[in-house]
């Protein structure tokens, strides 16, 4: 694996860690898309640094299970917003 990439996968990493981000937001803050933002931070990172894998993964399986409410959320801000 290229270094850039490890690199990259352990700085998205820490990122969410950090910020509680979602993979979408790690993705467009790196400028990567989220497929692969995903792919650094399950996939590789496994690989780089278990650890840190583990403690991503915990991040991103709560974001995970609030998915359901952010959708809610933007569909109601969305809908309040919108004049008729």
């Amino acid at each position: 694996m290229k270094d850039y990439i490890e690199e990259r996968a352990v700085e998205i990493a820490k990122y969410i860690i950090e910020t509680r981000a979602t993979v979408r937001q790690a993705a467009k803050k790196f400028g990567i898309s989220k497929s692969t933002a995903h792919k650094d931070c399950t996939d590789r990172l496994v690989q780089i640094n278990p650890g840190l894998a583990q403690e991503v993964r915990l991040v991103l399986d709560v974001n995970k299970q609030e998915r359901h409410i952010r959708g809610g959320l933007a569909t109601r801000e969305k809908y309040l917003h919108q004049h008729t």
